[in-house]
Order: C-alpha cells, then structure tokens, then sequence
C-alpha cells in the first residue's frame, strides 16, 4: 500500500481491532440493510487486521522474548512460505487470535508496511511519512533482495534526494549478482481472480464479501512483498513457480520486459550505477554457468530463463568494458541452456522488433571479432578452441533463429517427398563389412534447435533483418576449414565446428566445406572400389568416366549416365574424368568445365523442347507439354548435381523458385515475381482492384494455356472452373490456385523427376544444411559480377614474370579495355567458363606464366589449373592481336 492510499483510505474506528464480532459471525448482529458507508469501513477494518496478522506471520513483531506463538520474533516459529502465511492469516483473523504491537526495535529496520501502517491506520491516521522517517527506515535496504520497477524508482528517489547512489549500486549488485534475485526481479503482476482466491484459501464457496476481500488485501499484501516463487524457497523447488509458467503461453516469460527496458534506460545513463551492472554480471555468470551444467535448474524452474531475458535487456553490453570479461563469460552461461530453454528464448525474441534484434546481433558479433582481432589464431591455435567465440556463436543461433521466426513464415507449402526411395549403392553391404557405412541414409542433417521449433531456414520468405547481418568476415578468414569440416563429421562433445552454424559462415567458407566434402566422398568410393576389385576380381574403374563425342555430346553423356543411374547410382559420386573422343586433353577440372558447359547449352537449347525461355527475363522455365519422358529430365538432374559435386559453375539461368523447389518449398505467388513478371503484375492488379472482379473482368476459374505447338490448352482450377466467376471474394483463392498451377502443379512430373536425379548425387551431401535457395543458385551459377581488378590484384606469376613486368602491364591495360563479351571470352580460355566462382573473381587464382620469347605462336592455357603462358610479344599491339584471336577461336583440347 503506498503513501496515496494510506492517505485516501478512511480509517476503522479503533474497537474495531478488539471487537470479538470480527469475523464471519459479525452479519448475523447486524441488521440486514447496512450503511454503505459503516460497510466500507468495516471492510477496511479487516483489509487492515489481515495485513497485520500477515506481516507478523512472515516477520514477526521484533521482540525477540515475544511469546506470541503466531508471531515469527517468537522462539521456536515454524517459518512458512507466503502462500501459507495468506491463508494462516485468514484463520487468525476468524478467530480474533492475539496480535503483537511493534516492538521499538523494530522500527528502524522493518518493513515499509509495518512503518507506514501505524501511521496510517491510526485513529489520527491522515499524516504523512517526512523524508527524515523514510530515510531512516531506508537506508540501508538491506532487506531488498529482488527488483521491481516500483522498488527501483523509490529507492532512485531517495538517493537523489541525498545525492548518494551508493545504497542503490549496493542494491544492485545483490540483485544482478544472485541468480536467485534475478529470477524473481520484474515479474509481471498477476490478477487474482475470486475462484484462485478460493482455491487458496480451500474455504467454502458461501464465503462473505468482507472475507473475500480481505483475502485479496493479504494476496496483494503478498505480492508486494515477495515475487511470485516464496523467498523462502531455492530455485526450483517452490511450485508457485511452475505454476505460473504452466499459465503463460510457449513465448512468453514471466518477466516485464518492458519494466525492465525502463529501468534500463533511467539507470544506464549514471557510468557508476552501470559499472555495478557489469560487476554483478562477472559474479553471477559462473554460478548460472555451474546451475545449468550440473543442477539441471532449468528443467525444475522454467522461470530461471527470466535471468537471461533480463541481462540481454542491457543496452550497453556490446561496449568495451563488457568485452574483455563480463560478457564472454554470459555467454558460456547461456550456451549451457538445454535445448527446450534455447527454443523458448527463440520464440520470446521472435516477437522483438528488429532493431532488437538487431542489437543483440552487434552484441554477440562485436565480441565475436574482439576475440578473433585480439588473437592470432592458426592452424596450432584454432579460432575452435577459443571459448568464447564458440559459446558467443550458439548464443548468436539463438537470436538467428528469433530472426527466422519473427519474419514472414511460410511452413505449409512444401514440396511432397520422393515417391520412391534413391537406389541404394549395390556396394553398400560391402561398405558395412569394411566398417564404411554411409552416414546421412535417413537423409541431410538437420539442427537440433529447428526440431524443437518446428520451422526451417528455408521456411522464411523475409527475416526480420537480413541474413547478411549474421555472417561474420573475421572470423570466416581465421576458420581452419579442413580442420573445422573434421570436427563437423566426426560430431565430439570437445570440438566444436562452425559448420553447425553455417549463418555465421559466408558462401565462399560454405563452399570450402562443401568441397572437402564432396573430395572425401570420392576419396571413399575410390578406395571402396580398389577393394571391390581386390575381393571380386574386377576391372579396377575408380573413376566416374564419360568418353563422349563434342558433335554428339548429349546422346553420348546422357546414355551413359542412364546406365550409372540404373545398374550403380554409387558411382555418380566417384570423381568425374571426362575424355573428348579424338582429342588428346586429359582431365585434370578443364576437360569437365567445358564438357558441363556444353551439355549445358544443348540441353536448354529451345529447340529441343525441354524448356521455355522467357525473352524478358532471359530465365528458363520447364516446359509443360515437353514431348521429352521423366528420366531425360531425371539425367538433366544428375548433370546439375554433378556440376557440384565436381566443383564447376554452370551457365543456367532458372528463376529463384527452382532453388527453393530443390530445398523442398513449392512456389507460391510471390515466387511468380521473378519467374513471370508480367503474370505475377496482372493477378495483383487484380489482387488490388476496387471495382468489381465479376462484372468488370468476367473471368472464370479456368485458365488458357498454350502447348509446344502454340494450341491453346484449357484446364480448370476448380472442378466446372469454367462456370465459376471470380469475385471480390474469392479472388485471393483464385490467385493461388493459378500459382499453384503454374509453379507446381503443371510441371510436378518434370520437376520430380529433375529433383530425384539432383538428388542422386547430392542426397548425402551437407548441401541443405549449409545453404539457403539463393546460395545454391550461386553454387551453380557462380557470381555475374566480373571484377577484372580485384583478378589482377590476387593473378600470380611464374617462369620469369612478375607485377611489375612490361609485359604483365601491357597484358592488363589490354585486358581492361576489352569489352564485356570479349572478357567473357578469355575467362572461358583461361579457366574452362565465363562465371566467375563464388566469392567472384578475387577468389580465382589465375597464373600467368612466361611461354618463351617474341614468337608469332598464339597464347595457350591449362584450364585445369587457370594457368595462361603468355609469349613476351615485343609490343603490345601485338599481344593485342595475337590475344583476341586465341580467346575467340579457342575450341578443343591438346598436347603442348
């Protein structure tokens, strides 16, 4: 009860307190019609007394020779929690039982509400507290053990009134450094509803209104006191607890977070009160650290996570001083949170906005490239091995997936799973004898924390900020990747792998790992087939050969893989060598670049009909009414996936929604954006119209077609669509049906088939768990940015070259002066394709080698190995000439 209502409230007269007829007995004396106003005094009477039985159950009346045997100063008092306290409370005050006055001692340290009380409810009782009795009362605050906004702003008060913060940080830092505190600190209030107070009190549902409110004055009473869990009892073992956390909804806390965020905001602005935070969060991280490894605190009190709700509350944890100690030790707290507690967390954050969000991220990345600036970590000291960065890395999961969650979801239009199971190797028994079994049979692997929340990455369409923002470059340059790919395979407790983390991670890193992945497995299938060949007496074959004829390339290739397909989908995964027929090249990465860019070129040659090219957005699309059958589009699949697991870039231009088809998501309208422009404009446009749809467009629920031969086709998008009109109302159905139609349903046989042969070769690949849909499309496809300066900045030079040769000079200044195609051209000469790789030119190392002195000869070039040998021309008109005609009749491969 503060100060306002002490003075607003009308005191009971003072027999009152004495009167034998207190209680439920009173209303039988006392005639059926009531003065109002002697109703409400009485009322208040007993609102009074109950407080006062109360607060002499839980503190006692400060007479430590009292003999009251309901008094807790009296020797041998059973302590009992408040919820006991209220009820006992009740019963005392039925019963008229013996009330202690204060003693004189006690008037210095109790309770507010034993001071303000006997003022108060005095027969005076209209005086006011002076400041002098509050500040003796308070000075201390010894008593204070855990935080409300209210208490914070009271004891603000007092010490700017004497200009001493001292009793605050005190304050402070017993509550921030005591998980216990913490915990209980800035809990939202909760209503007390009449059949809780029942259930409390264990009474009869005939009780009488003054009983009923008084038992609401004690739970009050309570609550202002204490938090919801008794501060008698540890963490987790009091119910009152689990109680309340039972009635919140799965992302939600029992804290008030916005409470604390205006507490935060008062408080930080003082630099000595915000050094008591950041000395209270050094004291109480490695005790929460020791809670949550070894007591399993969590799990008996779910408010526990209140702490950590509270903490990340502070705005200045990315700064300086919170680096160096404070908050890498937090970090290594809350990494310790089981999985169910991490989730929870996740879904409270997904409703952060995000420029929350977004500040946790500075916070976590901040002390992620602190740690990695400030150490010089190689191949002996692994960035792995450094504590904190690994635990500020799964704290950063978290917020990744908060991100995820509170942007725009999308988790009910996925792609249906394969029909058939991929056919198993026939190699596979062999594999379980050599102790070699596949890993990943039951498919790519999946984190944990989306298991428990139930959502993918690839379920979201927007995050709340972008992706970008999670991905940290330092520490992507120190990563060891064939040492970090090691630990992400072998899944140990003692190492941690960033490949668990693949937000953090740019594409380039991602690829690495991919790399290493997909080299092992090859190395795998070519040491299973050496033994194949020792135990059954085969030809030894450890690679994946294709012998195919450049005019015939597609009949020769596809055949062939039809074959592999059919009788051993294990060898798709053995390194593939290409051989030209008639040509002498041998296969070292150049042959396969341009026997991928060839097969390419045939297959989305229109032509042939397997798709549609779209001439405004110059992107390829599956043809509808292709006359071709499933498994050519299966084979095209297997091409695709070859391309990565090989390690090439492809020149394939699919729209977005292909990428996110192959990650298991069907296309929905807004994939129409980038796939058919002009389509996705109308059906807004109609999305949007004002008028009426079915008078002033007169369209139905069937749509119009046209097959390869330009017939139009009709297909209805509900049954009898034709005598369907679309409405205002309906129109949003509509939308979707066409979608759904044009993404999925008209090219489901197509697509499948296309997916299983993807599939095939990359079934058992970390490619999901590592990559978003746009990051696979940049897999394949490499970037289109061609940064020919940054190429020169990272080329290398051998055979008597260097930077600052005249000749090297003159090749650069030739080279910038090209134009678009021409440049285009001598990437497709010097390293197999005219893409560049992910990361983009930069990442390219390119050799340029010194092939003798001034000669006529053209320049030459090792595409395995993106080595050019370049002649020393006498002048540079020459090496201009002589340059342009080998890049442009560049065909072929032989022996130099």
């Amino acid at each position: 009860m503060n100060s306002d209502e002490k003075e607003d409230c009308e005191c009971a007269p003072p027999q009152a307190e004495t009167s034998p007829a207190g209680g439920p007995y009173r209303e039988y004396e006392e005639p059926e019609i009531e003065n109002p106003e002697a109703s409400r005094m009485k009322r208040a009477a007993a609102k009074h007394l109950i407080e006062r039985y109360y607060h002499q159950l839980t503190e006692g009346c400060g007479n430590e020779s009292c003999s009251n045997s309901w008094c807790a100063s009296s020797v041998g008092f059973n302590r009992m929690d408040n919820n006991a306290a209220a009820v006992k409370a009740l019963e005392l005050y039925k019963v008229n039982a013996k009330l202690c006055d204060p003693h004189p001692s006690k008037k210095g340290t109790a309770s507010t509400y034993l001071e303000s009380s006997a003022h108060s409810n005095s027969a005076c009782g209209n005086r006011k507290l002076n400041h002098k009795d509050v500040h003796s009362v308070r000075d201390n605050f010894k008593d204070v053990n855990y935080l409300t906004e209210e208490k914070v702003y009271e004891i603000l008060d007092i010490c700017g009134e004497k200009e001493d913060y001292s009793p605050l940080i005190r304050v402070i830092g017993r509550v921030f450094s005591s998980a216990e505190g913490l915990v209980q600190s800035f809990r939202r209030s909760k209503s007390h509803t009449k059949e809780e107070l029942k259930s409390l009190q264990g009474k009869d549902e005939d009780k009488d209104e003054d009983e009923k409110e008084a038992a609401a004055c004690s739970a009050t009473a309570m609550e202002e006191d204490s938090p919801a869990s008794s501060s008698s009892s540890r963490l987790g073992e009091g119910s009152s607890g689990e109680n309340d956390v039972q009635k919140l909804s799965p992302d939600e806390v029992s804290v008030d977070i916005e409470a604390v965020r205006r507490v935060y905001e008062r408080l930080l602005s003082n630099e000595k009160i915000e050094a008591a935070f950041l000395n209270a969060l050094v004291y109480l991280s490695p005790n929460v650290e020791c809670d949550l490894t070894y007591h399993n605190v969590y799990s008996r009190d779910p408010n526990y996570l209140n702490l950590f709700v509270i903490v990340m509350e502070n705005s200045n944890l990315h700064s300086p001083e919170y680096l160096e100690i404070a908050l890498p030790q937090f970090c290594k707290a809350m990494s310790k949170l089981p999985l169910a507690a991490q989730a929870k967390l996740a879904s409270l954050w997904s409703h952060y906005s995000a420029g929350q969000i977004r500040r946790m991220v500075e916070t976590f990345q901040q002390l992620i490239t602190y740690k990695v600036i400030s150490n010089e970590f190689n191949s002996r000291n692994l960035v792995n091995d450094d504590d904190a960065v690994v635990a500020a890395t799964k704290c950063l999961k978290i917020v990744y997936y908060a991100n995820v969650l509170g942007g725009d979801l999308d988790v009910e239009h996925n792609e249906d799973e394969d029909e058939e199971p991929i056919p198993e190797s026939s190699e596979l028994t062999l594999q379980e004898l050599l102790g070699e079994e596949r890993r990943n049979k039951k498919g790519p692997r999946v984190d944990p924390v989306e298991t428990e929340l139930g959502i993918r990455t690839n379920d979201c369409r927007r995050p709340l900020i972008v992706f970008e923002e999670f991905v940290n470059e330092p520490l992507n340059e120190v990563l060891e990747m064939d040492k970090d790919y090691t630990f992400f395979k072998v899944e140990t407790e003692n190492k941690f792998s960033f490949m668990t983390c693949p937000f953090i991670l740019n594409p380039v890193t991602k690829n690495l790992g991919l790399y290493y992945d997909n080299r092992i497995r090859m190395y795998s299938e070519r040491r299973i087939t050496v033994l194949y060949s020792l135990v059954q007496g085969q030809q030894l074959n450890p690679y994946l050969r294709l012998k195919v004829r450049r005019d015939h390339i597609i009949d020769d290739a596809l055949v062939r893989l039809e074959m592999i397909a059919m009788e051993n989908p294990a060898d798709l995964k053995k390194q593939l060598y290409v051989e030209f027929e008639g040509e002498q090249g041998v296969d070292e990465g150049g042959v396969s670049k341009e026997f991928f860019q060839l097969v390419v070129e045939e297959i989305f040659n229109p032509d042939i009909g397997m798709f549609t090219y779209d001439e405004r957005t110059k992107l390829f699309w599956f043809n509808s009414s292709s006359l071709e059958n499933e498994g050519q589009y299966t084979l095209i699949g297997i091409v695709l996936g070859l391309a990565i697991y090989n390690n090439c870039i492809l020149d394939v231009h699919f729209p977005m929604v292909v990428y996110r088809k192959l990650m298991g998501k069907k296309g929905t309208f807004r994939d129409l954006a980038d796939a058919n422009p002009v389509l996705y404009q109308s059906l807004k446009e109609l999305l949007e119209y004002e008028g009426s749809v079915e008078e002033d467009m007169m369209i139905t629920f069937q749509i119009s077609q046209t097959d390869l031969f330009g017939n139009p086709l009709m297909y209805d998008l509900r049954e009898n669509g034709d005598k369907i009109p679309v409405t205002n109302e309906n129109r949003k159905e509509f939308v979707a049906q066409y979608a759904e139609y044009m993404l999925n349903k008209s090219v489901e046989k197509q697509f499948k088939a296309f997916r299983r042969g993807f599939h095939m070769v990359t079934n058992e690949s970390p490619l999901k768990y590592l990559f978003r849909p746009e990051e696979i499309e940049l897999l394949i496809c490499g970037s289109r940015n061609l940064d020919f300066l940054a190429l020169e900045e990272t080329t290398e030079y051998d055979g008597g070259y260097n930077r600052d040769s005249r000749i090297i000079k003159e090749f650069w200044e030739t080279l910038h002066s090209f134009g678009e195609e021409q440049k285009r051209f001598f990437l497709q000469f010097t390293t197999g394709t005219d893409r560049a790789p992910v990361g983009g030119l930069g990442k390219l190392k390119m050799i340029i080698a010194k092939n003798g002195p001034d000669t006529d000869r053209l320049p030459t070039s090792h595409t395995c190995f993106n080595v050019l040998l370049l002649p020393e021309y006498s002048t540079k008109e020459k090496l201009r000439e002589r340059l342009l005609k080998a890049i442009t009749y560049a065909k072929g491969f032989g022996m130099l």
